[in-house]
This record gives C-alpha cells, structure tokens and sequence, in this order.
C-alpha cells in the first residue's frame, strides 16, 4: 500500500456536559484528524488529547504540530504494509503516542477495507456486541451524582464508572453502594493522589469496588505495586499504561488486577491488541477506555473489545452522552441497554462527515508524496 498523501484537521467541537476529573476541565471535544490515501484504500484516524497537558504530556495542538511536521513527512510517499511498519518509521521519535496513534489506526482503517472485512473480524474480535458503562464527571453534588447514577441503573447499564478526585467524598460512593449492592462500581482517580492518602484507599477497600482506577501518579508503576499490596480492591492501571514494555513491567511487579487500553495512549492499534495479547497470556483481564473523540475514534476502541480477553463493561459511549450531533457518521448508538454493537461494514466503519469536518477546523495541511 503506497501512501500518496496525508490530510490533517484540528476540530474543536462542543460537548453537552462538561468533563471534570482529577486532571481539569474540558467543554469541548479537541482532536486531530489524520487522513490516509493509499493508492488502493484510504483510512480514517482520530486522536483526542487534552487541550493543554492535563492528562499526560500531550496535547491537541502539539499532536496535530508533530503529525504535521514530522511523522507524516516520515510516512508520506512509502509503501506501508503493516503496523509494525509504521512503527519502524517512527521508532527514532520519543514519546507523542497520541499523535503516532492516529497514523497507526487510519492505517488498519484503510487495510480493513482494501481487505473487505470488518476492521474487528480482521483482528480476531469474537464478541461483535461489547458490554459498556456509564461514566459520570465529577459532579458539584452529590445529589446530581445519585440522581445521574439512578438513572443509569434504570436505563439498563451493567457498569457505573465515577470520578474521583481530592474534593470528592467516600460517603457519597458507599451511598450508591449501598443502594445498588450487587452493581459493578468503581471509581476512576486520574492520577489525583498519593500514598499520603493510604486511610482513603483503605476507607474505599471496604465497599466492595470493582477497582480502584489509576489512584498514583500518571506516569508511576512502583508506588501503585505498593499500594495494591496494602488493599484487596483491585488497581486498574490506566494512564501508566502507555507501551508493551510497561505493561509488562506493571504485571511484573504485581502493580495492578486489571489494565485499561486506550488505543490512543499506547500509540495506536497495532500496540493496543499486543497488549491485549500479552494481558490474555499473563491471566491480566482488560478493558477499553477511550479519550473525548467522535465515532472515528472511538471505532477502533469499539473494535478492540470485541476481542477475547476483554472481560469488563467498556468505556464507550453512544454519541449523543457528549454531542448533540457527532462530528462523524454514522452516530455510534446502543443496540441494547449497555450494550454496542460493532458494524458489518467494512473497514473500522465510520468516517467524518467531511463539511462539519471543515467547519469545525481551527487548523488543517495536506502533505502529497
């Protein structure tokens, strides 16, 4: 497959709720798009950092700089073949995972349909439709939090997902505990404490959580090891989870009992399903997360939990929980309470819809072999 040109778009959109974490708060969706035209396929790709570094150490603008400047030059003009292809080009650049994911993905997306498969057949997913929570930003009170928790239980989801930052309260999650018992529930820390908070891990170890979502730092492996030895509730590693290598080294060192993938954080697809691989090997059950992106993005998330050894409801969401309209067509949408349903069409199964695309851009290049 010969890559003749790539085509970049920032789009700033909207979104219905705002999204507060440990880490900030965001009001509208921040992405790069990345288009890939081969000479026999072309392919869509979407990485969604914070706005500024909150997250991690990326972010939109920074993404869209590198794509421009560095990797699609890389790219641009040879014959790519595979992931790992992709990933020889770009091995001499550190880091910008999100930005490399991007790239990595249009790919798959443009492979799966030169292929004529569904980009989720194409990689061995098994489980066409995917359990999936309902996730709530922090909330200004704990009356908003239970009443958006009630109603998820009523509209049938099988998980429910909460943030947890240093001004929330373990009173108010051992409520929505007690009132739903038999729940999976967890809470997601984004990186917001530190061993200094061992009592509140503790208080938290005593209502009986799903897990216990990325409490240390976003970039620590030792310190949650040491935490997960002093608490029975499962850590889940998230943001600490950006490669093969340290995935590895995290179950090593007993650092978590579960990991999330986010295709965008470990550099793209092709990462993303060799930790699933090497997860299912070392009995380390996973689930798939993603970031504020549209249907693009978050098709390869949907793709990669149809895979084996995706054993936990996922953090995917029907277009209309963030936006009005989604930025890309068709809308992902639930095929029953909780549950989403990979598509039949070939390739990862959407695309942006190119006007609102347009419109909504603050920066775009095109890079021609």
């Amino acid at each position: 497959m010969l890559l003749q040109k790539v085509e970049l778009f920032h789009v700033k959109m909207p979104i219905t709720e705002p999204w507060v974490t440990s880490y900030g708060y965001q009001d509208a969706i921040d992405s790069v798009f990345v288009h890939l035209d081969f000479d026999v396929s072309d392919g869509w790709g979407e990485c969604s950092p914070a706005p500024i570094p909150s997250y991690n150490s990326e972010y939109a603008s920074g993404a869209f700089d590198i794509a421009h400047n560095v990797l699609g030059p890389l790219l641009c003009g040879q014959q790519v073949h595979s992931g790992a292809n992709i990933s020889e080009r770009f091995q001499q650049i550190k880091g910008h995972q999100f930005a490399k994911s991007a790239f990595d993905c249009a790919w798959w997306d443009a492979f799966s349909k030169y292929k004529k498969q569904p980009l989720w057949k194409l990689i061995g997913g098994v489980n066409q439709t995917v359990s999936v929570g309902a996730d709530f930003p922090v909330q200004a009170t704990s009356a908003e939090l239970l009443a958006k928790v009630d109603r998820a239980v009523a509209d049938g989801f099988r998980r429910i997902k909460i943030k947890f930052n240093p001004q929330s309260n373990v009173a108010t999650i051992a409520e929505i505990r007690s009132k739903y018992p038999d729940m999976l529930i967890h809470v997601d820390c984004n990186s917001g404490f530190s061993l200094d908070d061992i009592e509140l891990f503790k208080e938290l170890d005593e209502l009986g959580l799903a897990m216990i979502e990325q409490p240390l730092a976003y970039d620590d492996l030792i310190f949650h090891a040491e935490l997960q030895s002093k608490i029975k509730t499962p850590i889940c590693l998230d943001e600490s989870i950006t490669s093969i290598d340290r995935t590895r080294k995290a179950i090593d060192i007993d650092a978590c009992r579960y990991i999330n993938i986010k295709t965008s954080r470990v550099g793209g697809l092709s990462n993303a399903i060799e930790i699933h691989n090497l997860c299912q090997d070392r009995g380390i059950p996973v689930w798939v997360g993603g970031m504020l992106e549209s249907a693009v993005g978050q098709s390869f998330s949907l793709a990669l939990a149809t895979m084996p050894n995706v054993g936990y409801p996922n953090d995917i969401f029907p277009s209309r929980r963030f936006y009005q309209v989604d930025m890309s067509a068709p809308e992902v949408v639930l095929s029953s309470p909780g549950m989403i349903e990979a598509p039949r069409s070939f390739g990862a199964g959407f695309a942006p819809d190119f006007n609102k695309l347009v419109s909504a851009s603050v920066k775009s290049a095109s890079i021609c072999a």
